[in-house]
This record gives structure tokens, C-alpha cells and sequence, in this order.
């Protein structure tokens, strides 16, 4: 674990209103190779053409167009519904003398945790859709910071305070959501608790995914360690008050009954759609997938097992080593504008950051909100996120 840093500020702990990772979002690996590494940026100098300019020598008039590298996941850019990330490279590029190259290495964020450690270039100016488990594993695996302090973003204070997840100041939220049940009602009727997905009933019911190769599954995985606990020598001693049954154990009576777990999120809710299982782990937005798509509400029905579920914002965050830092901040300012959240909310499927976005009136019909959201803390993760997975990873393979 890495020592604390001197410019820490205090944590705003999640409450009141949204907060978590979108259906299309973060919640899907990334498969795109690009890193986006050299814009070649097109801008309009024909490299020699300055010698024609004869009636102005001044060299300000033969500037090339900046360009910013915006890495992020790959289904920000191209889910095979809808995604946000061609609309806002056209819409900031009207707005802003700049060019917009997006970067979607296969492996996210590590792909840059690992060129940092290697000492090679980071190639990126911002990083777009980073979570607080994201951000502690970057803060243990590194010495030296990746990413800078937020500075001066437009917009900033209409952030809500709640999903505020970085104690450091560095990654400004842009969407939210709550991992959730999403079940077919026209096939079964979704059980009401943790314990109700035990039952014989709903054996083989349930697909969800690998908590170490999906930001969803492990958002579930971390709400059954906060319903449950982490043993009683572990730092959390869970919901169910009860010291000797651990999150484990509950993992071993699922796969008792038979809970499938798939590599993605992409994987999972694939298999969802094509009747594999009638409850796959999700988003609580998904009805508003399905509207936009045209399909039966009444197939894609949310539950909140025991009235909750887990939040995890989304946020962006410049690299410390951007050759663009103040226009990726500048891009900060852009994605929190009242028009450009609303747009990130529904093309991503999300909840927007702020509570100034513009969104469609029936837009809050579709996208629920539990009654009861539940969400782990930069400092409670710390030292603790990468050993449940991994003890979640021994115990699924060894059963």
C-alpha cells in the first residue's frame, strides 16, 4: 500500500440521489487495440505552405490545430446500440479549435499503469471512465502519480457532492448508475433478497460476471462483501449480522445453485438476451435501453435485491504527463455542461453527474433509482478490493 498523500482532502461519502457505473459503459471490457498514441493530427498545414503566405510572415497564422487524446473503454465509443463517444468528438470539435482522437486500449487503465511502470510515454492526455477501485489499484501499483489534480473545471460544483469518489481531487464524475438485477417478467419473478437467490427455484437463474475481468461483476462481488462481510478477522462485517458467514459463503451456495459467471459484461447480458437465464447482474437504466430499442418493458424488469444496490460513478481524470493538460481540462468543462450530460446520460445509459442536465421528462420513469444505494470508499477499498477478488477467483475455481 502506498503512502498516504500529503494533499488529501476529505472524502465525500456517497448519498442522497444516483451513483454508479452505465449499462454500456464502463461496465464493458475493452477490445479496441488503438492507444491513440500519434495523432498525425490532419490539421490543415500542408507542411511547406508557409513559404506561400507572403503578405503575413507572422508564423501564428500557420498554428496546427491541437490535438487532444482522450483514452477510454471501448464501448464508450462503439456499443453496437448507442454510445457517446462520436457525438462528443463532433460536438466538442465545433466548439473547441482542437482535434479529439480517441485511444481504447484492450486493457484500460492498466494499459497505462503498465507504460508508467515501464517508464515509456503515457500517449494520452485524459482518462474517461475511471472507478475509485480503478484508482486504487492505479495509487498501489505506482509510485509516482499518474494522474494530475483536477485544477480549474467548468461545471465542477454542479457535481453532485455524493458521488464524489476521489480523496485526492484528481477524477471528476461524468455519469452514474447502480448495478442491479435485470430479469425477463414474462419468464420468472425475480426473488426479493440475497438469500431469495439461494432458493431451488431460481436454481440456474442467474448470470453474472467474473469479478476479475468486469467492473460489473466485481460492483457485485463488493455488494455481497458489503451485505455479508469479509470474515470475521476482515474489515467489513457485512449487513446480515452475522461474523461467521462471509461473502464466500454465500458465493459457494450460489454456485451451489448454479449461478453462471461469464468473462464480461458484454458476455453476460448477451447471453440474457438470448433466453440462456432468465436474471443477469446489470444496470437499473436498463429500461431505457429497452425503450430506445423498442422492446417489452415488461421483459426487462429491475430488481433491488433487499431494496439496494451498488453504486459506482464514473469519472475522468488527466494524465500527470498530458502534452494537453489544460484542453483536456477544457474537455472536463465540456462534459459537464447541461446539454452534453444529458446526451453523455442517454447515449451511454446512465445517470448524469450533475444535476443540471437537460434529459427527456420520462427519462427518470425508466432509469430507477433503489431505494437504498450502498457503495465502498477510496479508503475502505484500499488493500482490500484486489484481495477479495482474488480470494473470490481461488474459491470459484477450486469448487
Amino acid at each position: 500500500m502506498r503512502a498516504e498523500r500529503p494533499t488529501r482532502r476529505r472524502f465525500l461519502a456517497l448519498g442522497g440521489a444516483a451513483g454508479a457505473v452505465a449499462i454500456a459503459g464502463c461496465s464493458a471490457e475493452q477490445t479496441d487495440g488503438e492507444d491513440g498514441s500519434d495523432g498525425s493530427d490532419g490539421a490543415d498545414g500542408d507542411g511547406a505552405d508557409g513559404n506561400d503566405s507572403e503578405e503575413d510572415g507572422d508564423d501564428g497564422d500557420d498554428e496546427e490545430t491541437p490535438t487532444l487524446t482522450v483514452a477510454t473503454y471501448s464501448s464508450f465509443i462503439d456499443a453496437p446500440s448507442v454510445s457517446p463517444g462520436e457525438w462528443l468528438k463532433e460536438a466538442f470539435e465545433s466548439r473547441v479549435d482542437a482535434e479529439l482522437e480517441w485511444a481504447t486500449p484492450d486493457n484500460g487503465v492498466n494499459h497505462y499503469v503498465e507504460r508508467a511502470s515501464s517508464g515509456v510515454s503515457i500517449d494520452a492526455d485524459l482518462y474517461v471512465g475511471l472507478t475509485t477501485e480503478d484508482l486504487v489499484r492505479v495509487d498501489e501499483a505506482l509510485d509516482d502519480d499518474l494522474f494530475a489534480e483536477r485544477g480549474e473545471v467548468d461545471g465542477f460544483d454542479d457535481v453532485r457532492e455524493g458521488l464524489l469518489f476521489d480523496p485526492f481531487d484528481r477524477a471528476v464524475p461524468f455519469d452514474t448508475g447502480y448495478v442491479s438485477l435485470v430479469y425477463d417478467g414474462t419468464a420468472i419473478e425475480a426473488p426479493e433478497t440475497f438469500e431469495g437467490l439461494l432458493d431451488d427455484e431460481h436454481a440456474g437463474a442467474l448470470i453474472a460476471q467474473n469479478p476479475g475481468a468486469s467492473s460489473t461483476g466485481r460492483s457485485f462481488l463488493l455488494h455481497t462483501v458489503h451485505m455479508f462481510g469479509d470474515g470475521p478477522d476482515g474489515a467489513v462485517e457485512g449487513g446480515d449480522g452475522d461474523p461467521d458467514y462471509d461473502y464466500l459463503d454465500y458465493w459457494e451456495e450460489l454456485q451451489d445453485n448454479d449461478v453462471r459467471v461469464l468473462g464480461s459484461w458484454d458476455d453476460a447480458y448477451s447471453a440474457w438476451s438470448n433466453g440462456e437465464a432468465p436474471m443477469v447482474v446489470s444496470y437499473s437504466t436498463d429500461q431505457v435501453f429497452a425503450d430506445m430499442e423498442g422492446e417489452p418493458l415488461e421483459e426487462h424488469q429491475i430488481r433491488f435485491l433487499n431494496d439496494q444496490a451498488y453504486a459506482t460513478p464514473e469519472g475522468m481524470a488527466v494524465f500527470a504527463a498530458a502534452d494537453e493538460p489544460e484542453l483536456a481540462r477544457e474537455f472536463m468543462s465540456f462534459m459537464l455542461e447541461p446539454d452534453v450530460q444529458g446526451q453523455i446520460a442517454e447515449r451511454n445509459v446512465a445517470f448524469p453527474a450533475t444535476d443540471t442536465a437537460e434529459l427527456p421528462d420520462d427519462y427518470a420513469e425508466l432509469a430507477q433509482e433503489p431505494g437504498e444505494p450502498v457503495t465502498f470508499t477510496y479508503d475502505e477499498l484500499q488493500g482490500s478490493v484486489s484481495e477479495w477478488v482474488e480470494d473470490w477467483e481461488r474459491q470459484f475455481a477450486g469448487n
